[in-house]
C-alpha cells in the first residue's frame, strides 16, 4: 500500500507573507534545517523546477533530488512532484493554505512509494516523514512569526 501523509501547523502571520516566504524556494536552506542548497533550474510560468540538496545523514550521505512545483496563489495550492525520485517510485506533495483565526493553516499532504529495491518500505518512509514533517513545520511557523513581529504584521489572535 502507497504512502500518505498529511500534516499541518497554524501560522499567526499574514497570508501574503506566509505564502511568499513558503514558496521562495531559493531560500529554503534558510526555512528548513535540513536543506544545505537549493538551486533554481528553470522557471516557466507559474512552475519552477529545482534541485534540494540535504546536509549530510549520520552516514554522512548527502541526498539531492529535482522536483518540480507548480503554485497557485488563487487557489492557495501548491503541486509538487519529485522528477529524479531516487528511492520513491514516485513522491507528489500538496500544500493548502487557508486563512484561519489567528493567521494561516498550512497543511502537506505527501502520496508516494518506495521502489521495492530502496532501502526502507512505505511504511517507515511515512513514519519517518510524519516525524520529520512536525520538526520542520514547527520551525517554518518560528521563522516566519518571528518575521511577522519584525515587520508589525501579527494577525489579531482574537479574530
Amino acid at each position: 500500500m502507497p504512502g500518505h501523509t498529511q500534516n499541518e501547523i497554524t501560522i499567526a502571520a499574514p497570508l501574503d507573507l506566509v505564502w511568499d516566504i513558503t514558496n521562495d524556494v531559493a531560500n529554503w536552506p534558510r526555512l528548513f534545517s535540513e536543506y544545505a542548497s537549493a538551486e533554481i533550474l528553470s522557471t516557466e510560468g507559474k512552475k519552477t523546477t529545482f534541485r534540494l540538496t540535504m546536509h549530510p545523514d549520520e552516514n554522512g550521505t548527502v541526498w539531492s533530488w529535482v522536483s518540480e512545483r507548480e503554485a497557485d496563489r488563487d487557489t492557495l495550492t501548491v503541486k509538487a512532484r519529485r522528477v529524479e525520485t531516487g528511492p520513491f517510485a514516485y513522491m507528489n506533495i500538496l500544500w493548502r493554505y487557508e486563512e484561519v483565526a489567528g493567521g494561516v493553516r498550512m497543511v502537506w499532504t505527501q502520496d508516494f512509494a518506495m521502489k521495492p529495491e530502496a532501502p526502507v518500505d512505505d511504511d517507515w518512509m511515512t513514519d519517518n516523514i510524519n516525524r520529520n514533517s512536525k520538526v520542520q513545520l514547527a520551525l517554518i511557523r518560528d521563522r516566519i512569526e518571528k518575521a511577522a513581529a519584525e515587520r508589525g504584521s501579527v494577525p489579531n489572535l482574537s479574530d
